[in-house]
């Protein structure tokens, strides 16, 4: 398995931000997003090739029960059931973080965290080329997020950008996330500093507060700016 990164932090994002973890970056994603903030394992794709003993073996170095299983997109990673598998015989709480768009058949996982990817995402033909068009056919995947949600405790993670973003997740809860509670529903404003997501985090407030969805947080980038191993 091909892995970016491995590194001991906090969670940053979510329901369980503030929460120790180990998280297991691998490498290679299937989508472009033209804000991605891990383009090393994404965009243009780094790391080295570990077996599932080797990353086992590093995360039993660190305390942490939690675990993240994080990319680039870690569903598409070879062996990741096995790796989720092994994490299971440790008795590990697995948090996976992916776009929603590979059916989980089946992995050990104990929160789905689904961002899927809105209209916001998409790069440029200038800026992608062919990956443009691709991103964009292959960004929102209605029946796999069903999976999803129907098999696993999750939550739904939505990166925005801007007010306009807004219409465009209330139609795909129309479309696919009737009967899901407005609490699993979480607002992130996109940004990899402080003052971006400082401009943007009134405005994503007041939606949260009017519809009672919740806001979600980047306490990493507060912490430690957008840096990796954090």
């Amino acid at each position: 398995m091909r892995i970016s990164e491995i590194f001991y932090s906090v969670q940053g994002e979510g329901e369980l931000t503030g929460v120790p973890s180990v998280f297991v970056r691998t490498s290679g994603c299937n989508l472009r997003c033209t804000w991605c903030d891990t383009p090393y394992a994404s965009w243009n794709p780094e790391g080295r090739e570990r077996t599932i003993d080797e990353i086992l073996a590093e995360i039993d170095k660190y305390p942490a029960r939690h675990v993240v299983l994080t990319g680039g997109e870690p569903m598409i990673a070879k062996g990741i059931h096995d790796l989720a598998t092994g994490l299971r015989a440790r008795r590990k709480h697995i948090t996976i973080e992916t776009a929603g768009t590979v059916p989980p058949e089946g992995i050990d996982c104990d929160l789905a965290s689904l961002s899927p990817k809105l209209s916001n995402s998409t790069p440029t033909e200038a800026k992608a080329g062919p990956w443009s068009k691709k991103h964009e056919q292959l960004r929102l995947q209605p029946e796999v997020i069903s999976a999803w949600i129907r098999d696993y405790d999750f939550q739904l993670k939505f990166v925005v950008s801007n007010r306009e973003d807004w219409a465009e997740i209330l139609s795909l809860t129309d479309l696919v996330l009737n009967g899901v509670p407005r609490s699993k529903i979480l607002l992130m404003p996109e940004g990899t500093d402080p003052a971006t997501l400082s401009s943007r985090r009134d405005w994503a407030l007041h939606l949260c507060k009017e519809h009672g969805f919740r806001y979600c947080h980047r306490l990493h980038i507060d912490l430690f700016g957008n840096i990796r191993g954090t």
